[in-house]
C-alpha cells in the first residue's frame, strides 16, 4: 500500500564537487562528548517563527483525521520525490534528522546541544513516517548518533526494511553526535546573547562556549564519520544516517560547496530527509532534494532552540 504524499520539500538542487576529504578513509582522531542528565515532562508547541513556546499536553497531533496505518504497519511506504537510479560509481546518502524533542527547559526553550533529550510524542511519529518513506530504498546500511531520539529514528527506518538480515542493527557513529554546547547548554538565546550567538554562527572560535565545540570542529567529525560510512557502503548502494540538525548541516553545506560560517543558514525540519549521491570516485556530490518531509497529517512540530 502506497500513501501519495503532498508535502513540498525545501530545495532541488543539483551540486557537484569534490569531498572535503579525500577518499573515504576513517579517521582515527577521538572526539570526547560530554553527556548531561536532563529531564522533563514538559512537551512544547509553538509556531516555528516564534520565540514563545506553550504546552500541548492534552492536545491533538494530527492536523487531520489521520490513517493511523501509517505508524503501526510497518509495510506502509510513504511516498515523495522521483529519484533517479543511483549512477554507476556512485553511492547515496539519505540524510535524516530527528523528530521534535521534548526541550528540557519547558516553557523557557533552552539550548541542549548533545545532551540525551528524549523525543515528544509527535518526534516519535514523525520518525515513523520518515521511516516509512525511506522503506521503498533497499538501504545497505542504517546509521545513527549515539543519542536516543537518533537511535530511535534509524531503528523505525530498519524495522522498515523488507531485505535486512536477522542479524542486521544500526550502526552507530561517535561523530554523528549533535554539536556540544558546552556551558551554554541550558541556557535560552537571551541569556547567551543574540549578539554573542550571531558571532558564534560567524565561526568567531573565541567565543565559543567553554566546554563546548565551533561549527569548524563539528564539521570536520561529522565529514570523518561520513566518510567511513561511505566506506562500508558499496558503489550503486545506499545507505541512511540519522542524526541532527547540525550534523545534517555539515554534511549538506558539504555537498553544496556553502561555507561552515553559512551553514546555520540551511534549513532541515524535524524528521525530514535529504539525499546526496556521491562519486566514488571524483568525491563530486549531487544533492536531489533537501528538508523533505513525508506528508502524514501530523502537526507542524516546534523546533525552537538546539
Amino acid at each position: 500500500m502506497k500513501l501519495a504524499s503532498t508535502s513540498l520539500f525545501s530545495l532541488l538542487i543539483n551540486s557537484h564537487r569534490p569531498l572535503a576529504s579525500s577518499g573515504y578513509t576513517a579517521s582515527s582522531r577521538t572526539t570526547a562528548f560530554s553527556s548531561r542528565a536532563c529531564s522533563s515532562f514538559l512537551l512544547i508547541n509553538s509556531d516555528n517563527n516564534s520565540n514563545t513556546s506553550r504546552h500541548r499536553m492534552g492536545t491533538r497531533l494530527f492536523s487531520a483525521a489521520p490513517d493511523t496505518a501509517i505508524f503501526d504497519d510497518v509495510s506502509i511506504t510513504l511516498e515523495g520525490p522521483e529519484l533517479p537510479d543511483i549512477p554507476s560509481g556512485s553511492k547515496r546518502l539519505f540524510l535524516v534528522r530527528h523528530g521534535e524533542v521534548i526541550n528540557p527547559g519547558g516553557d523557557r526553550p533552552v539550548y541542549y546541544g548533545c545532551q540525551d533529550v528524549k523525543l515528544s510524542p509527535l518526534g516519535e511519529l514523525e520518525a515513523k513516517a520518515a521511516g516509512a518513506y525511506l522503506k521503498q530504498f533497499n538501504l545497505q546500511n542504517v546509521a545513527a548518533s549515539p543519542l536516543t531520539r537518533a537511535k530511535f529514528g534509524a531503528n523505525e527506518v530498519l524495522l522498515r526494511q523488507e531485505n535486512k538480515s536477522d542479524a542486521q542493527d544500526i550502526k552507530v557513529f561517535p561523530g554523528f553526535t549533535e554539536m556540544d554546547r558546552g556551558a551554554w547548554c541550558g541556557l535560552t538565546i537571551g541569556e547567551i546573547g543574540e549578539d554573542m550567538m550571531a558571532s558564534f554562527d560567524n565561526c568567531d572560535e573565541s567565543v565559543t562556549p567553554e566546554g563546548g565545540e565551533s561549527y569548524p570542529g563539528l564539521k570536520e567529525r561529522v565529514l570523518a564519520a561520513r566518510d567511513e560510512l561511505l566506506a562500508m557502503t558499496d558503489e550503486g548502494n545506499a545507505a541512511a544516517v540519522v542524526s541532527h540538525l547540525q550534523v545534517t548541516r555539515s554534511m549538506l553545506s558539504d555537498a553544496l560547496d556553502i561555507p561552515v560560517k553559512e551553514m546555520s543558514t540551511l534549513k532541515v525540519a524535524t524528521a525530514s530527509v535529504t539525499c546526496v549521491d556521491v562519486d566514488s570516485a571524483t568525491g563530486a556530490q549531487t544533492v536531489h532534494f533537501q528538508s523533505f518531509k513525508p506528508d502524514a497529517g501530523l502537526q507542524k512540530s516546534y523546533d525552537g532552540a538546539n
